[in-house]
């Protein structure tokens, strides 16, 4: 993730939201480089519009990725290198995880200074 802002520049809604919330095993074993080259790969895909990611030291962590469509969210998760750290996640980073895909239909904030 970039280290300039922790918030992603989406675009006015509606668009669409993938939280994936997780619990992380010991260890690195190659996960911070693989989740930096994922982000790096989704930038690169259409309909990419950021990404917010936080982990907390008892290894549960959110990361949301929006997107500007369910056909764009669709093809990210058929993306061959991304199928293969899907597959990395399985077996050796995620003890547990969920993935929810919600239509942001409002956002608001306060904007910063």
């Amino acid at each position: 993730m970039s280290t300039a802002s922790p918030f992603a520049h989406t675009s006015e809604p509606p668009y669409y939201a993938v939280i994936f919330s997780s619990r992380r095993t010991e260890g690195d074993n190659g996960y911070e480089s693989m989740a930096e080259r994922m982000v790096a790969l989704a930038a690169k895909q259409p309909g990419f519009l950021g990404a917010e990611s936080a982990r907390g030291v008892d290894g549960f962590g959110i990361t949301v990725s929006y997107w500007t469509s369910p056909e764009c969210i669709a093809a990210w998760k058929a993306n061959v290198e991304h199928c293969a750290a899907q597959e990395m996640g399985k077996h050796a980073w995620y003890e547990h995880y969920e993935i929810r895909v919600a239509k942001v239909e409002r956002a608001y904030g306060k904007p910063s200074v």
